[in-house]
């Protein structure tokens, strides 16, 4: 490929983030990253967050806070011309161009795009174009490599139902996986707690940036997501320990209780806000009659939330009858569910799952590593996606989220050796605009369209070829991968020792080589 401009640098000195925190320099120099980025400079005072004055419903979904350790982006103004392009929002482009600017898309199409004076131009010829790919479904971060105890912190299991917590406090970004996933051209993915409750808690959309803290990966402004957990796993951790669930019966019985108990503390809220507005609107009323509000509860702030649409509900759930029961529950309680995940079994009811609107995040060919997943099909994902329904390939796996391409090329594969009529551009669409709808963020991501987020990959040769990889990765204009120069490694763990000096004592130890994986 022939890159005519080199790209600018992309990060600035640590120096602001240094005068942000208001760390000493000694300090400074033991940074968790070798790539992180620096704050933006902002004023030597961190902002205090802004409470509302009146308690407000707002507030379920998330008060601001600031984030003190921000990464801070220098994306390019490039143009990749001659490339076969999914855009996967319709059919593919041939000898097609793309244009960003300012970490958006501007422009794409077939034939010349005139670029603005100074714009870096990439010959893409013989090469393929589609959006960042997107995991609806990842435990990176929170089951981090190396896999040990000390890492093991996508599962609450002190309790069935821990809506209260949240992946984003135990996602770690020196996970050495998160940088594997960008190699293998993911730009977006969903961070969820484990399996093992009921409810798990809030999973968190991740940007594909190197940074300090988890909250300066975020997707900024994506929704939350609430995971929940059907099935095997809660009432085996829970019935092994001699307590509630340990039956399907028991868990259903659960979520009964704790989603009315979120449906009255609702309802104490609204009748809180109503005593509130007659209180204002009463020239009389003394400062000392002012309502109080109800105390607030973290667990049911998430599900309240829920029930009003501001958190999407991503359930585990294989077994088709445990899917139209948790549809059946959200019907009882007033909420929506987003996405099944893992769903083996959706092939079953997939008219249903279509006239409800609820995508499926499943994988390629898994299946038979536990009961519930016995009767998987491999034509699962390409059934729900000719009934109409949102068709998700996910990758549940430190692994398949380097290859989520291939996953998707498996899929297809075997839907085509059914007879099953889908087509390349819609398995493009299982890893791209299919999961930015899951997570919410479709008008930002998932498709390369004008006005959209820059989330762009440049692949060797076909992307649902085994042989494909990626050769470069753009992430908000950003290009965080390219294949032909040195990425520095984004985690401590996969550091270089530095070279042994001249000078060094005889018989120093020497420091044990950094951890390697391909992808």
């Amino acid at each position: 490929m022939n890159r005519r401009a080199a790209p600018p640098p992309r990060r600035h000195s640590a120096a602001l983030s240094r005068r942000a925190l208001g760390l000493a320099p000694g300090l400074i120099a033991l940074g968790l990253l070798t790539a992180c980025a620096a704050a933006p400079e902002i004023a030597d005072e961190l902002p205090v967050d802004p409470v509302p004055a009146d308690f407000k419903l707002s507030f379920q979904a998330g008060l601001p806070v600031p984030d003190l350790a921000p990464v801070r982006l220098d994306p390019e103004t490039v143009l990749i011309e001659d490339a076969t392009i999914f855009t996967g929002a319709g059919p593919r482009i041939e000898h097609g161009s793309i244009l960003l600017v300012a970490g958006r898309i501007v422009e794409v199409g077939p034939g010349p795009i005139t670029a603005p004076k100074g714009t870096a131009r990439i010959d893409a010829a013989g090469r393929f174009i589609t959006p960042g790919l997107i995991d609806s479904h990842s435990h990176l971060g929170v089951y981090p490599a190396p896999t040990i105890e000390a890492h093991s912190d996508g599962n609450e299991a002190t309790g069935p139902v821990s809506a209260d917590v949240r992946a984003e406090h135990s996602l770690w970004p020196q996970d050495p996986g998160l940088q594997r996933a960008l190699e293998g051209g993911v730009t977006t993915a969903q961070i969820l707690p484990g399996s093992a409750n009921l409810i798990g808690g809030r999973g968190v959309t991740i940007k594909f940036h190197p940074a300090i803290s988890s909250r300066a990966m975020r997707f900024p402004d994506a929704p939350w997501g609430l995971k929940m957990a059907c099935g095997e796993n809660p009432k085996r951790v829970y019935g092994s320990k001699g307590a509630r669930p340990s039956t399907r019966v028991g868990s259903m019985a659960v979520w009964r209780t704790v989603f009315q108990r979120a449906a009255e503390n609702r309802a104490s809220l609204e009748a809180f806000e109503k005593n509130l507005l007659r209180w204002k609107a009463d020239p009389k009323a003394l400062p000392a009659a002012r309502p109080i509000p109800p105390p607030r509860d973290l667990s049911m702030e998430t599900l309240v939330a829920a029930m009003d649409g501001d958190i999407l509900v991503h359930v585990h759930c294989y077994r088709a009858d445990e899917m139209i029961q948790m549809m059946e529950l959200a019907g009882e309680f007033g909420f929506s569910i987003r996405s099944f995940h893992h769903a083996v079994e959706a092939y079953k009811i997939r008219d249903v799952l279509a006239a409800y609107d609820v995508a499926v995040s499943t994988w390629a060919d898994w299946w038979g590593f536990k009961a519930e997943a016995h009767d998987a099909i491999v034509e699962n994902a390409a059934l729900i996606s000719v009934a109409g329904a949102r068709a998700i390939i996910h990758s549940d796996s430190a692994i398949g989220i380097q290859r989520l391409n291939q996953e998707a090329a498996k899929a297809l594969y075997r839907a085509r050796d059914a007879g099953i009529p889908v087509t390349e551009e819609d398995a493009i669409r299982w890893i791209t605009a299919n999961p930015a709808w899951a997570l919410g963020v479709q008008d930002r991501v998932g498709t390369l369209e004008p006005g959209k987020m820059a989330d762009v990959v440049v692949w060797s040769r076909h992307p649902l070829s085994v042989y494909a990889r990626p050769e470069l990765v753009f992430v908000d204009g950003v290009r965080e991968f390219d294949a032909a120069a040195a990425n520095p490694p984004w985690s401590d763990f996969e550091v270089e020792p530095l070279p042994a000096s001249a000078d060094a004592p005889s018989g120093e130890v020497p420091h044990p080589p950094a951890l390697r994986g391909g992808r």
